[in-house]
């Protein structure tokens, strides 16, 4: 089946290598020349374990391919996926569409025949029925219908959950569009685990808001139940397991930390709470959700101020970790930011490593010194803060971190060490959710 992805972003890039994957032919679109010239080259525009190897191969095999020209790429085309930002707009939280509905208005205008037109990014409840009404003013003889069809991708696991997916959600009505879904997506109907789910093209919008939300707000509760646990002497690890195993809880998305960041919960947690309210209907728990995220964030900065004796002011602190998570060089809201303006705030001197995200980090961050390695980061420094639990940062040598340190404090927002394997190495131990350990 012949596939049109408009935007090379995180998920049309991601969905366009997987479907050529699947023996789609598939052409991705995008005006931005020097990205398009350099995937043909095979360089990535983000960073994403085993994209690259991906596109490459799929590009040698003649099944992907990726252009500047939306005519030719639309060019018999039997289903035009839109997969550009949504970010949040300035001023007011909504979704910003504006990127959705001009694509839409270029691809109805090029489409030289009959087309299932898909709403790949996030967009809220109701946007199908303006794309609907631009296809209607701009193509109305074209036989083009709308579907509705949201991604559910983690990013650094992208390509796993492509192509063993939960499930997939295509919101459609249209008898032509379920046919040519079901013949996408047929490679994965077969496997019984992973189930294509049809529906509404309002209730698909709506699902995916309300599963970024659930787990936006699953991951805010046990931060909270973790400054608990530190108030009342008892270990978050513990109680995450305790609940986690409860089949109608779940172990995921219970691991304490800095908070949620990254390209979707917040802003999707932000839309959805402003079409609540458009339609007035509040969403109590989404709004203490994002409240309660915000604050986190500096709060963990001032954890670090505590864990070091409350001044800072002139003391050297090192990161380790500075993208929303691992496998992904992705800074968008990372809690990194708000720790280390928070440590700035205060007077610390900061130094970092990422192993993906320091080119992404030094056009979000000021004077902070970014170092080649962990020890480094460690050497002379007054305290170290994980932030992002990437695999290279599990390892390491504590007994060495405790050595090259001005002083030894180890502050794990992570909970990657055990509390006693930090403090046997004569590390000064600060963890989320535990009492403080010397």
């Amino acid at each position: 089946m012949r596939i049109t992805m408009i935007g090379t972003g995180y998920v049309g890039l991601v969905s366009g290598a997987c479907f050529s994957d699947f023996g789609h032919e598939v052409v991705c679109v995008d005006k931005d020349a020097a990205k398009i010239e350099a995937l043909e080259r095979g360089v990535m525009p983000i960073y994403e374990p085993g994209l690259d190897a991906l596109v490459a191969a799929n590009f040698r095999a003649g099944r992907l391919s990726f252009t500047t020209d939306l005519a030719a790429g639309v060019k018999g085309a039997e289903a035009v996926f839109i997969a550009v930002g949504t970010p949040s707009r300035r001023g007011d939280g909504h979704a910003d569409l504006s990127y959705v509905f001009a694509a839409v208005r270029e691809v109805v205008a090029a489409l030289d025949g009959p087309a299932v037109l898909v709403t790949k990014s996030t967009v809220p409840v109701g946007t199908g029925d303006e794309v609907e009404r631009i296809v209607a003013e701009v193509g109305p003889d074209k036989g083009i219908v709308v579907a509705s069809n949201p991604e559910f991708l983690r990013e650094g696991a992208a390509i796993d959950d492509f192509k063993r997916p939960d499930r997939v959600v295509c919101g459609t009505d249209d008898a032509t569009a379920r046919s040519v879904l079901a013949a996408i997506y047929r490679p994965l109907s077969l496997n019984q685990s992973a189930p294509v789910m049809f529906t509404g093209r309002r209730t698909a919008e709506l699902i995916k808001y309300a599963a970024n939300a659930f787990l936006a707000t699953k991951i805010t509760f046990i931060n909270e139940i973790a400054d608990l646990c530190e108030a009342v002497g008892a270990n978050v690890q513990e109680v995450s397991r305790g609940i986690g195993l409860d089949n109608r809880i779940g172990r995921k998305f219970l691991h304490a930390g800095p908070g949620y960041g990254g390209s979707c919960f917040p802003k999707d947690t932000l839309a959805l709470l402003k079409t609540a309210d458009d339609n007035e209907s509040p969403l109590r728990i989404v709004e203490a959700t994002i409240a309660a995220n915000d604050a986190r964030k500096r709060a963990m900065g001032r954890k670090v101020i505590k864990a070091m004796g409350g001044d800072v002011r002139g003391k050297t602190v090192g990161v380790l970790g500075l993208t929303f998570k691992p496998n992904t060089d992705d800074m968008r809201d990372s809690p990194a930011i708000a720790v280390i303006q928070t440590l700035q705030d205060a007077g610390a001197r900061v130094r970092a490593f990422d192993p993906e995200g320091i080119e992404q980090a030094k056009k979000v961050l000021t004077d902070v010194d970014f170092m080649g390695g962990a020890y480094e980061v460690a050497d002379d420094a007054d305290a170290l803060v994980i932030i992002t639990e990437w695999d290279a940062f599990r390892g390491l040598d504590l007994k060495r971190l405790a050595n090259v340190m001005r002083q030894p404090i180890l502050v794990d927002l992570r909970n990657i060490y055990p509390p006693e394997d930090v403090i046997a190495a004569g590390l000064r131990y600060t963890g989320i959710g535990k009492v403080a350990s010397d």
